[in-house]
């Protein structure tokens, strides 16, 4: 497995893994007609504007013989409160429970130690993505707060009625760095 930062030439391989998770694991939360849809469309326009101008943040792939595994996008010192963002984390699904999301985990939260002035790190994840929460509290994160998820692009329609997501938290990126 190899990890590195992102480059521009990344943004349609990661808008595909993070179509497909969002097909696999946000569903009964975002529109069908959504997932179904336009959202690769979504998370290409997302990914190559991210990658083309990036502000104060960073991302890490990890690839291997057969491509793109996985993806952690993390936006420094994005909350006054809560610190540093993990934006997004996925990996693609035959690689689940391989430890991979945790290297990608500790990778962007070894770099917030490094790079944030806020030594704190935290991530949303859907209130129905019971696994994802699992995953977080096994690595020390903790439940601070729920919030309602705020729809993809502005866009309500692409929202199955009022779902939640939760605020998880690491006080001390230095110590979620540590978790490998």
């Amino acid at each position: 497995m190899r990890f590195r930062a992102a480059v521009p030439d990344d943004a349609e391989d990661v808008a595909l893994l993070h179509a497909d998770s969002w097909r696999r694991y946000y569903r009964g939360a975002y529109a069908d007609s959504f997932l179904d849809g336009d959202v690769v469309a979504d998370r290409r326009t997302t990914w190559s504007s991210r990658f083309a101008a990036p502000a104060n943040s960073m991302t890490v792939v990890a690839a291997d013989d057969t491509g793109l595994t996985g993806f952690v996008h993390v936006i420094f010192d994005d909350d006054d409160t809560w610190g540093s963002l993990v934006d997004n984390l996925h990996v693609v699904h035959n690689r689940h429970r391989t430890g991979l999301g945790s290297a990608l985990l500790v990778r962007a939260a070894q770099a917030v130690a490094d790079r944030a002035i806020g030594k704190s790190v935290h991530v949303w994840v859907l209130e129905q993505n019971t696994a994802a929460q699992r995953f977080y509290r096994a690595l020390g994160g903790t439940n601070a707060e729920k919030a309602p998820v705020s729809p993809p692009g502005g866009l309500p329609d692409r929202l199955n009625g009022s779902p939640s997501m939760l605020r998880f938290v690491w006080p001390d990126a230095a110590s979620l760095a540590g978790a490998r």
